[in-house]
């Protein structure tokens, strides 16, 4: 999974960057100090991998991972060669989603591009060069598919797609806002608009108003505009973040509960970001490693088995699975077997998250 961190200059990108993938991104209080797109892997935390580990005595752990790209700060009129112009526009396409940070503090040490803070005149400033260049792309597409339609009657349903990325976008509307049906969605995702990916929206916030949201008068502004548009807001406070990144598990454990956090912002984060992608996470588990795998939801047994080796997706037979909650319960496979509990599914067997699983294939 691959998840792009945007957001106006200083709002706080790089310092969550660094926080939750110690990757030690650049961070300084100018615009543009991110000019690459700095790589960060965050291993998922799992509970669930390190009973396992524990029950099968296995040689090594291995968590599912996301990788985090940390993409340099836009500015108006990024999308005709403001800022760093279109440098950044490659870098959001290789993601599958975006997590846009919106500056949510008062820090007067540190500049806002735009002088003051306004989150959803920030959210407008990104998406307004998203839409404009995918308008540039979707435009230049549509008058060469419809020539090329004119004799190929197979491409009617693309120009048909098309036309209705090129009317919303020339409405300054994002193209996920479309209604589509299921092959209009294929069809538009091969094109990979920018403004196309699931939005996810990190508040970055002070170290005070992230105890009590409610002092924070951006917050509900900022709700309502995610729930409107169907997405979704987690509140971070980048300092915060910095300080558990040097902490170890139990530490980190401690010092969020005397602050009266419940979870991290990376938790959060996670959590928010499959939900988003709509994923969940299945278990393998024996002597030599316990690993975790992500794959969509509605995925069935022997696609979920390709994700390991396209061989089991190819030559699979049936999955031996229990479901971890059973499998934790019984203490042992032996035990759950002995109370009817592990169960061999086939082809059709939708996955679902928590099930540990043995695949049997055929080569």
């Amino acid at each position: 999974m691959k998840l792009g961190i945007v957001g106006l200059p200083n709002v706080g990108k790089s310092t969550l960057f660094n926080a939750i993938t110690s990757a030690g991104a650049e961070s300084a209080n100018y615009p543009f100090c991110t000019i690459e797109p700095n790589v960060g892997v965050v291993s998922v935390p799992d509970e669930r991998l390190d009973v396992l580990e524990k029950m099968y005595d296995s040689q090594k752990k291995v968590p599912t991972a996301i990788e985090f790209f940390d993409i340099a700060g836009l500015v108006k009129g990024a999308s005709k060669g403001e800022g760093l112009g279109n440098q950044f526009l490659s870098h959001i396409r290789e993601v599958e989603s975006i997590v846009h940070v919106v500056r949510c503090f008062e820090d007067e040490n540190i500049t806002h591009v735009e002088g003051n803070i306004d989150p959803l005149r920030d959210i407008e400033i990104i998406d307004l060069e998203l839409i404009l260049s995918d308008l540039e792309i979707a435009s230049k597409r549509l008058a060469k598919i419809e020539k090329m339609a004119r004799n190929d009657k197979s491409l009617v349903k693309e120009v048909k797609v098309l036309k209705k990325a090129v009317e919303v976008l020339e409405e300054s509307k994002p193209v996920r806002s479309l209604e589509l049906s299921e092959d209009e969605a294929k069809l538009m995702k091969h094109y990979n608009f920018l403004s196309n990916k699931p939005v996810l929206y990190a508040a970055n916030m002070s170290e005070e108003d992230i105890l009590d949201e409610n002092n924070n008068e951006h917050i509900k502004v900022l709700k309502d505009y995610a729930e409107k548009e169907g997405s979704e807001v987690i509140t971070v406070c980048g300092k915060i973040e910095s300080e558990i990144s040097e902490l170890d598990e139990e530490e980190k454990d401690m010092f969020l509960e005397e602050l009266g956090l419940k979870e991290s912002g990376l938790d959060k984060l996670i959590k928010a970001s499959y939900s988003l992608l709509g994923l969940i996470s299945f278990l393998t588990a024996g002597p030599k490693e316990v690993r975790a795998w992500t794959i969509k939801k509605g995925t069935k047994a022997p696609q979920a088995a390709g994700k390991i080796h396209t061989d089991m997706e190819q030559g699979f037979i049936r999955a031996e699975i229990v479901h971890y909650d059973d499998l934790s319960d019984s203490g042992s496979m032996t035990a759950a077997k002995e109370k009817g509990l592990v169960r061999l599914e086939g082809k059709d067997y939708v996955m679902k998250d928590g099930d540990v699983v043995e695949f049997r294939f055929n080569v």
